[in-house]
């Protein structure tokens, strides 16, 4: 009987840690334009899902560095490979909310080419209703029948201000569920961003000739005003600035590649150090929130866009306090520094990781 009771207690006291451990992990919804396969978009995902600290409650898809549909593909190929389909992915925005091909096309004639234009980027360039190369084999399972903006709101009411708000593509699924609920940014935790460029210290042509140009932000310069005028808790920024400080290269590559897990397996097969600037953009956004001792300085500011349609249009305004307008905008944690090799040792020790079980 003693052993019987000694047994119990033990089982009570182990249910208990396992819900108090499944209670302290932190929620966090990821929104990606999440091109593929392997590459910063699908490794960011996967450094987020890999960790043991988090509860990844679904990944919203926006059309950016490619088309919604391929990017929607992709990401539930990714997660079929490592065995977390119960993850919901959820299609959202397929455009813009203003910004059109045709008038960045004008731009580029006017005031010269861009160096990444995503979807519409002709290097890569297919029609928006086709997958393009799918080398990991196409999905068998669906996203959602729910739209991203939609979950958005209905997560953070769910979940009141314990839901971080992952962005790593352009924010056109945040302003469409700002736009549905003035109370989404208010009721979630906070939100983390990889986007926006400052004055980043590269011989990078693309930074060099258009330092304040900044893919995520320029893609939909509307959404990112709407979205940075929002009433967040909290807003930190991983800028072009502290990005161009990492490095994915073919030692990184490898060191993930020695691991025999299914993410250290998709990463070792389908990513890939082919130009001369491969930073870990979306990456050291992902890591930098699960550890915040990886950045080593920063400092805040105030943030909007330039929505003028001119030579700017697009383009990230800051201010300090002092000089920042006089119209309500809100201060960001805008990241400046980093331990580089503790960046790059938590991003191998996450992709070589076991993936974390599904929640039960």
């Amino acid at each position: 009987m003693k052993s019987l009771r000694l047994w119990i207690l033990v089982t009570m006291l182990l249910a208990a840690s396992l819900t108090a451990s499944s209670q302290d992990k932190r929620k966090v919804i990821i929104d990606q334009d999440a091109a593929g396969p392997g590459g910063s978009d699908q490794q960011a995902i996967l450094m987020l899902i890999q960790s043991p600290q988090t509860e990844v409650l679904g990944i919203t898809v926006v059309t950016g560095d490619g088309w919604l549909n391929e990017e929607v593909a992709h990401t539930l190929r990714t997660l079929e490979i490592i065995g977390r389909t119960d993850i919901p992915v959820l299609r959202g925005a397929e455009y813009p909310l203003v910004r059109r091909q045709a008038e960045t096309e004008r731009w580029e004639q006017r005031f010269g080419s861009f160096a990444w234009l995503g979807a519409w980027d002709p290097r890569v360039y297919h029609p928006a209703d086709q997958l393009g190369a799918m080398p990991e084999g196409k999905p068998t399972i669906k996203a959602s029948d729910e739209d991203a903006a939609h979950f958005l709101v209905r997560m953070v009411h769910r979940y009141p201000h314990e839901i971080t708000i992952y962005e790593g593509g352009p924010m056109t699924n945040l302003a469409l569920a700002q736009s549905i609920d003035p109370e989404f940014a208010s009721l979630a935790k906070e939100l983390v961003f990889m986007g926006a460029s400052l004055s980043p210290q590269t011989k990078d042509p693309e930074f060099a000739n258009l330092p304040r140009h900044e893919f995520n932000v320029w893609f939909d310069p509307e959404a990112a005003h709407i979205v940075l005028r929002a009433p967040w808790k909290k807003i930190v920024c991983t800028t072009v600035d502290i990005s161009v400080k990492t490095s994915f290269t073919a030692d990184l590559l490898n060191q993930v590649k020695a691991g025999d897990t299914p993410a250290a397996k998709y990463i070792g097969t389908y990513s890939k150090v082919e130009r001369e600037y491969n930073y870990l953009w979306d990456e050291l956004a992902a890591a930098a929130w699960l550890d915040p001792s990886v950045i080593t300085k920063k400092e805040t500011r105030y943030m909007d866009v330039d929505l003028d349609h001119g030579a700017g249009y697009g383009n990230t305004l800051t201010w300090s306090d002092k000089d920042k307008p006089k119209v309500d905008i809100q201060p960001v944690e805008i990241q400046v520094d980093l331990d580089l090799e503790k960046f790059y040792k938590m991003f191998v020790d996450l992709l070589k990781a076991p993936t974390p079980p599904p929640k039960t």
